[in-house]
């Protein structure tokens, strides 16, 4: 396996970026990672934090995208940026998928423009797993369709359901949609409209569901527009970092709740576990031909090498050829 990174994408770049690429080294078996960036900046920041740069080589690149930067400057103002060059090399066939914890925007127009759909994927979406209380779920599209057609909401539950029976093993995910009202005939007209569609779908569609509903895991899953399903990403990970703050606090009150906390503490330390975002790194962009994996743009050196995780799965389960033949087999 070969990954493509973007060294200087993301706001801990270049060194929890390279760090946490060595660490996949390692524990997934890559045969080799290619570094896109300033090779100068690169080499200094491994020399001077005493990180080894193993399998690893790098294609210098004159410049790079910020948070700030258009979306569309990957295609036009900066070409020759790392995130546009590893955009062209997974193009090319000199690597098999490519990661970055760079401008998500821009990310959304080289993989929809550089890297190109999937034939039959109407728009290409935003997948993240996201964790509930039952087990974890797929939240889609989380922020690349911010206006949706009512087709795209009913192929993003198809791309969905492979995902997760391919990657996360569920046999039959359920799929649901995202509206204020588990009824048929809440919502507005392009929820109702994808409603009327997903009832017919070939995939285990089990109707609407409520925010209350998705931390709970009640959908393997959720399906929503970009700007939706954006906003429930952020205040969910809002939420649990809200959360978990609070239950320090309370036990660090006092001496006699410092005491208790030890005989909960492991309890406490599994859920702080279940609902941390680092186990999966960030998200996927699914419905384009090569893996591209967007990783959260504050990831330290765990976070990033979970995000390679995902490029790994992509790779290890054949997913994009699993889209093609199921997208082919609902044309026929």
């Amino acid at each position: 396996m070969r990954i493509i990174v973007d060294a200087m994408g993301g706001d801990n770049a270049p060194l929890e970026i390279i760090k946490g690429a060595m660490l996949s080294v390692d524990e997934f078996g890559i045969d080799e990672i290619i570094f896109t960036g300033d090779e100068n900046k690169i080499k200094s920041c491994a020399k001077e934090n005493g990180v080894q740069l193993k399998n690893a080589r790098i294609v210098n690149c004159a410049d790079e995208i910020s948070m700030c930067d258009e979306p569309t400057s990957v295609l036009k103002e900066k070409p020759d940026s790392s995130m546009a060059v590893g955009f062209r090399l997974l193009n090319e066939g000199e690597g098999d998928a490519f990661v970055s914890a760079g401008n998500t925007g821009a990310i959304t127009v080289g993989a929809t423009l550089i890297t190109r759909r999937i034939k039959g994927v109407k728009r290409p979406a935003i997948a993240s797993i996201m964790p509930s209380a039952n087990k974890p779920f797929l939240m889609m599209d989380c922020g690349a369709n911010a206006e949706c057609r009512p087709e795209f909401l009913y192929q993003f539950g198809l791309l969905g359901s492979i995902y997760m029976k391919n990657i996360m093993k569920y046999e039959n995910p359920s799929v649901a949609l995202a509206n204020n009202g588990t009824e048929e005939t809440k919502g507005n007209p392009l929820v109702k409209e994808a409603y009327a569609l997903m009832k017919e779908a070939p995939y285990n569609f089990i109707g609407n569901i409520e925010g209350r509903q998705i931390p709970f895991g009640d959908a393997d899953v959720v399906v929503a527009d970009g700007f939706t399903g954006n906003l429930i990403l952020k205040t969910y990970e809002g939420v649990a970092k809200v959360l978990m703050g609070g239950i320090k606090q309370a036990f660090y009150k006092n001496t006699l709740s410092k005491l208790s906390y030890l005989g909960v503490k492991s309890g406490i330390e599994d859920m702080k576990k279940q609902f941390d975002y680092k186990e999966y790194g960030g998200a996927v962009m699914l419905g384009v031909k090569k893996p591209v994996i967007k990783a959260h743009g504050s990831a330290d050196a765990r976070t990033f090498k979970n995000a390679i995780k995902q490029a790994v799965w992509f790779l290890q389960t054949d997913l994009i050829n699993k889209i093609e033949e199921e997208l082919k087999n609902e044309r026929a």
